[in-house]
């Protein structure tokens, strides 16, 4: 095997596109788009984020949520992480969004997009967002048997190697059991 270096870049496959949504101080709902983000722990998710008017709503309201961008979503989730709320406050009207609001977080659920992490701020410090997640909220429309179904889900990914948004694949084996095989 022949290994080619990239250097230091924050190169991890796939990432998810993550729809971060906030109120204002007045209510207005505001969304961002993330790819730096993961969960950390069992109730705990850790996103870098720069100085956004995300981040000052969710200093505010010590809230937010955490949607999964998806293939029928890709246009409105890159517009709100291409325009800036501070410039345009009504990008999320723009991109076509409209809220619900969490019944467990002061943080808007975004209708169109049908899975969300509801987070209370944990930290906010050096760029770096630490949520704890109180709820996983998902439509019923991507549910099958009682769990969220990724096929109907459809989540992207983004590819920091071209700058690409991607669909995910099929399964190609078993969490936790194929592993056994070896044993």
């Amino acid at each position: 095997m022949s290994r080619i270096d990239f250097g230091a870049k924050p190169l991890m496959l796939p990432m998810p596109v993550l729809i971060i949504g906030t109120y204002d101080e007045n209510g207005v709902p505001n969304a961002m788009n993330a790819a730096w983000g993961i969960t950390t722990d069992f109730q705990e998710i850790t996103i870098s984020l720069a100085d956004h008017k995300t981040t000052q709503n969710l200093l505010k309201t010590g809230a937010f949520t955490v949607s999964m961008a998806t293939e029928d979503t890709v246009v409105a989730c890159d517009y709100v992480g291409v325009e800036s709320g501070n410039k345009v406050p009504d990008k999320f009207e723009k991109a076509g969004f409209h809220a619900t609001k969490s019944p467990n977080v002061n943080a808007p659920l975004i209708d169109e997009l049908p899975m969300a992490l509801e987070c209370r701020v944990k930290s906010y410090e050096d760029e770096i967002l630490i949520g704890e997640i109180v709820n996983v909220s998902a439509d019923e429309s991507v549910v099958t048997d009682g769990v969220i179904d990724i096929k109907k889900l459809k989540p992207i990914a983004y590819n920091p190697c071209n700058h690409t948004y991607v669909k995910l694949g099929d399964v190609v084996g078993m969490a936790f059991s194929d592993g056994k095989k070896l044993k």
